[in-house]
């Protein structure tokens, strides 16, 4: 098995010295310590002391100098449009307000597929159109949980002691289920 030594962003290598490449969703992308095996074989470990965020494009640069590619796996996801800046700003406020992962893609806001979420951003007067790209979200800033929450969190379960919440297809949310 080879060992991950360091991460070269996407553009920085020579595509030549790529030996495999391995296709990872965003959520396999943000690891800290894992084995992947590439589509030839190749199997590599990442070992490192704090979670990295891998991106599209980027290479596993492995002990000996070569590297293995990575690429994001295409995933169900809505492409958000907004008539104009100040409702592309409203737009991304609301997603926020609801801790969403968000991928700001040019002009355009993408999130996982949530019928709930489009919907809402339809009524908010956005374009919402399917798209199935490599998800490359925003990195997230940790934020505190000391704050009141002010919207029924006394009701149901909350799991700020976790950092993270389930929804839909198994996928961790950083966010507030109830909110959906």
């Amino acid at each position: 098995m080879h060992r991950v030594s360091t991460i070269a962003p996407a553009g920085s290598f020579d595509a030549a010295i790529t030996i495999d490449r391995v296709t990872l969703d965003a959520d396999d992308r943000q690891r800290r310590r894992i084995v992947l095996t590439g589509e030839k074989g190749t199997r590599v470990l990442l070992d490192f002391d704090r979670p990295v965020t891998l991106h599209d494009g980027d290479g596993l640069v492995l002990e000996d100098g070569t590297v293995v590619l990575v690429c994001g796996m295409p995933e169900s996801l809505a492409e958000i449009a907004a008539a104009s800046p100040r409702d592309f700003v409203r737009l991304a406020w609301h997603l926020g307000n609801r801790h969403t992962d968000v991928q700001i893609a040019g002009h355009r806001i993408r999130i996982r597929r949530d019928h709930v979420l489009e919907e809402m951003l339809r009524g908010l007067g956005a374009a919402v159109t399917a798209v199935e790209a490599p998800f490359e979200p925003q990195a997230t800033v940790p934020h505190s949980h000391d704050h009141p929450h002010g919207h029924g969190d006394h009701r149901r379960g909350h799991a700020h002691d976790r950092g993270y919440h389930y929804y839909g297809h198994g996928h961790r949310h950083h966010g507030h289920d109830h909110d959906r």
